[in-house]
């Protein structure tokens, strides 16, 4: 897939305008603030409060073009009025796990309630069965407390496999860290 392909046009159930499109060349200032204003809200992800450059983002961002060239990343953007929304992106592991893809979903605080999120993750999962190479299985994390999240992935084949008391700590409360995994159908694209 290209850079900046855009895949979906359309609205949300609020009737909020937004668009779809791969990653590309000049998204790392938008796509870092972003992930600042997520860290600082403390909510479901990775990013606590702490900060990422602009230089950490660009690095970021170069590589993870390359690897959508290459097949071995799906990279999604929600933009409404030129605003990042969202993000998805599912990117496969290497060496002994290179049939396994971890799937990332944000939405931004003001957009959750619009079905947006739901949107992003069904074409993330068709990009991701057209065009990522070997992909067999699709794994993700879920803090324990996000239900939402949890029913989502649920709904959509999701299985939960394991759960690692305790392991993550969110606004200094220690919550269980839910894996969870779903077997894709192997296409002739992607046994390549």
């Amino acid at each position: 897939m290209q850079p900046g392909t855009i895949i979906y046009n359309g609205t949300s159930k609020k009737e909020t305008p937004y668009l779809v499109r791969y990653i590309q060349k000049g998204d790392a200032d938008t796509m870092a603030h972003y992930i600042n204003t997520l860290s600082d809200e403390h909510t479901y992800i990775r990013f606590q409060g702490e900060k990422i450059s602009l230089k950490e983002e660009q690095e970021y961002l170069e590589k993870q073009i390359k690897r959508v060239q290459e097949g071995y990343t799906v990279q999604l953007l929600c933009f409404t009025d030129n605003k990042l929304i969202g993000i998805c992106d599912i990117n496969m592991q290497d060496k002994i796990e290179k049939h396994i893809g971890i799937l990332g979903l944000t939405v931004a605080k003001e957009y959750r309630s619009e079905r947006i999120g739901k949107k992003l993750f069904e074409l993330a999962l068709t990009e991701a069965s057209k065009n990522l190479k070997g992909l067999e299985i699709i794994q993700l994390g879920v803090f324990a407390n996000n239900t939402l999240a949890q029913s989502l992935y649920k709904r959509y084949g999701f299985k939960e496999y394991g759960r690692l008391p305790e392991g993550i700590v969110q606004e200094q409360k220690y919550i269980d860290h839910i894996y969870m995994y779903k077997k894709i159908e192997v296409s002739s694209h992607n046994e390549q």
